[in-house]
């Protein structure tokens, strides 16, 4: 029932970008260049769709505080809250990302569909950071592992 709530939400999702136009880099372009205001060539129709996705998932997030999942025991809300190095960079690394291209993740997927060789070669890089990302995270948790239980071992010892 899982798997089928998630597919669901998915095709919403994916309803929602193709009708929104974000699927299209240069709809999504067209609103990331502020410096086309002055010319009058700056597309604010983004704004909207935003503005409007936001109303839709704070409503939502409100709704979902209240309830106890369908198909979870328990609602799983994230708990790191701090605005830290990471994040930071992570935000400007996507941002970068989406300003150079005119796609973030979810879109360059449904794009594929189009088989587009710069949108399959984006995907194909997207993936690849996902997976110096894995790496990354994987390098740095192995030496707080070892610290742990040298820790754990000196206190038994």
């Amino acid at each position: 029932m899982r798997a089928l709530a998630s597919l669901l939400c998915g095709f919403i999702f994916g309803w929602g970008l193709f009708i929104s136009g974000m699927i299209r880099p240069d709809k999504v372009l067209g609103f990331l260049d502020v410096f086309a205001i002055p010319s009058g060539n700056w597309d604010p129709s983004l704004a909207v769709v935003m503005a409007a996705a936001l109303a839709v998932t704070g409503i939502g997030y409100a709704l979902a505080r209240r309830r106890t999942p369908l198909f979870e025991a328990q609602n799983q809300w994230p708990t790191q809250t701090a605005i830290d190095a990471p994040l930071i960079a992570g935000s400007a690394l996507f941002g970068a990302g989406w300003g150079l291209v005119g796609l973030c993740p979810g879109p360059a997927i449904e794009n594929l569909a189009t088989l587009s060789a710069p949108v399959i070669l984006f995907v194909v890089a997207m993936a690849a950071g996902m997976a110096v990302h894995d790496l990354w995270q994987a390098r740095g948790a192995a030496p707080a592992a070892k610290r742990s239980l040298a820790q754990a071992g000196a206190a038994d010892g």
